[in-house]
């Protein structure tokens, strides 16, 4: 068996450009050296595979039989050679570029979001990359993935789109909420009485969740809609509505008394958050690598 060294590999490269120029004249330009020096490659080349690859003459340069197969040969090892390389190359590059990432409200006091540790763990691996973070509502960031601003987005995403992948990431804990000043706050009735109110009260409702929401009281219609959170917990806290909000982010005026939650026990929806890029196309690298990082910090939450 032939045991290949880089001066094959030269050599081959040299039959290569011999072949597709049609000639060794032909090929001086291509490999900017004499025509002696290239019959002299080609002299060690078939001393080293023991055949003879081409004849040469007044009838013109033909490859042998012995040649068309090592010529074909050549090409596949040639090729693979090559992909090494470019795969090589891409290991030991630094991944840079801007990530377009794109994340809902309110993400910051949810102790679940792996969002803190993927993007720790991301921007320790020295890429010279640059992150750009929009906040928007969940058919924003759909829409934005679907037509390419953002790699993709982290969030609660009630339906399914067509032409996104849905990756399951976490759960996230709802609560019925209402503020100080609001005649349920100090309610002592019975839980099957306090339903019935609830469901006579103002209900504030998320907009891209607004059907649930209200079917989770009973009520047949929204007297206020938002699209994002932090305008529900000012209308919450005015005393004049009920809403859901996400446990975490309520905690605060929890602990305050500005809030509290109505039928904890019964009110307690989960919210299921989704990573979301677009389908049919092959991750950039520096996509690829924050994927990788969020499923590595997914794993160790």
């Amino acid at each position: 068996m032939i045991q290949l060294y880089d001066v094959d590999l030269k050599l081959l490269r040299v039959f290569e450009t011999i072949v597709k120029c049609g000639g060794f004249s032909a090929a001086q330009a291509a490999l900017n050296v004499g025509q002696s020096t290239i019959s002299e490659q080609m002299s060690q080349l078939e001393a080293r595979l023991g055949v003879k690859l081409c004849q040469r003459g007044r009838s013109g340069f033909r490859l042998t039989e012995q040649g068309v197969a090592i010529h074909e040969a050549a090409q596949r090892l040639l090729s693979a050679v090559e992909a090494f390389c470019m795969d090589a190359d891409v290991l030991k590059q630094n991944i840079s570029g801007t990530l377009n990432l794109g994340i809902i409200d309110t993400t910051i006091t949810d102790p679940d979001s792996p969002l803190p540790a993927t993007t720790q763990r991301f921007v320790s691996r020295g890429h010279d990359v640059h992150l750009s973070v929009y906040v928007g509502t969940p058919s924003e960031l759909e829409e934005r993935v679907l037509d390419g601003r953002l790699h993709l987005a982290i969030g609660h995403f009630p339906f399914r789109v067509p032409g996104l992948n849905y990756s399951a990431q976490y759960q996230e804990a709802l609560g019925l909420y209402c503020g100080r000043h609001h005649p349920l706050y100090s309610s002592k009735a019975r839980p099957e009485r306090l339903l019935e109110e609830i469901a006579t009260s103002r209900i504030v409702a998320r907009g891209f969740m607004q059907q649930s929401d209200l079917e989770l009281v009973g009520a047949s219609k929204a007297a206020a809609t938002v699209d994002n959170i932090e305008a529900l917990a000012i209308l919450i806290i005015s005393g004049a509505y009920l809403g859901f909000l996400p446990c975490h982010f309520a905690a605060r005026w929890v602990e305050t008394g500005d809030m509290r939650p109505l039928l904890p026990d019964r009110l307690r929806p989960l919210a299921s958050f989704d990573a979301i890029t677009r389908r049919g196309l092959a991750p950039p690298p520096i996509l690829q690598a924050f994927l990788d990082d969020l499923a590595s910090s997914a794993r160790r939450g």
